[in-house]
């Protein structure tokens, strides 16, 4: 994976020129081709329930965070997708550079109230573009069996904008956890839960129902 970032990056900057949906198109193999390793390399394959599920317009993905698996399955699973994920990730060489590219809205996590207004800024942006909104609720990744607090800001799109919240459950920190470079064999679970209509919801109301379905589903899947 680290090899292959450092190699796919010099071609994924040339895309710069590029409409975005080509440039998308290209640098989304990389995350085709770490899916495709783990199940060759690592037998560590996965299974999707509730693809029916996935609407078809552009909405936003709320999802479990507990590994690296999740950044590459749902680039695999759904349309174009950017992602709101902190500034710093920018930074990282090679990995970063190509992350760029993808146009992610990048925030600072210590000026909240401005990357509050960003979030919606862009966000609504992307989505009136055809770009799906991914946001780990929960900022960073969790330990399976635990669960951190729910972040609004997806909720506070929603709301916003109108558009459809997409819930989704995984067990992949089971198999691929935090801070590990072992990966055990086997099947995630990822869970794509019926989209929620915002209208009528506050945010909190929308924020609650959301940890409430993830958190049931999550309940249902994980095998520890």
């Amino acid at each position: 994976m680290v090899t292959t970032a450092i190699l796919y990056s010099i071609p994924s900057l040339l895309t710069f020129p590029l409409p975005y949906e080509k440039r998308y198109a290209f640098i989304r193999q990389w995350a085709r081709f770490n899916i495709w390793c783990l199940k060759k390399v690592c037998n560590l394959d996965f299974k999707v329930k509730g693809k029916e599920n996935i609407p078809a317009k552009a909405s936003i993905i709320l999802c479990k965070h507990q590994s690296t698996w999740e950044t590459f399955a749902l680039q695999v699973i759904f349309p174009q997708q950017i992602w709101v994920l902190k500034k710093a990730l920018l930074r990282v060489p090679f990995f970063g550079w190509g992350l760029a590219m993808l146009e992610p809205i990048a925030i600072d996590r210590s000026a909240k109230k401005k990357a509050m207004e960003q979030i919606i800024e862009q966000g609504d942006n992307r989505l009136k573009n055809g770009r799906w909104v991914v946001l780990f609720p929960e900022g960073t990744r969790i330990t399976p069996g635990k669960r951190g607090k729910y972040k609004a800001g997806g909720a506070r799109l929603a709301v916003s904008t109108g558009q459809l919240v997409v819930p989704v459950a995984h067990n992949a920190g089971e198999f691929w956890p935090k801070h590990s470079m072992l990966k055990k064999p086997g099947t995630i679970t990822i869970s794509i839960l019926p989209a929620i209509d915002p209208i009528g919801k506050t945010t909190t109301e929308l924020n609650d129902l959301v940890e409430f379905q993830i958190e049931e589903e999550m309940a249902k899947i994980t095998t520890l």
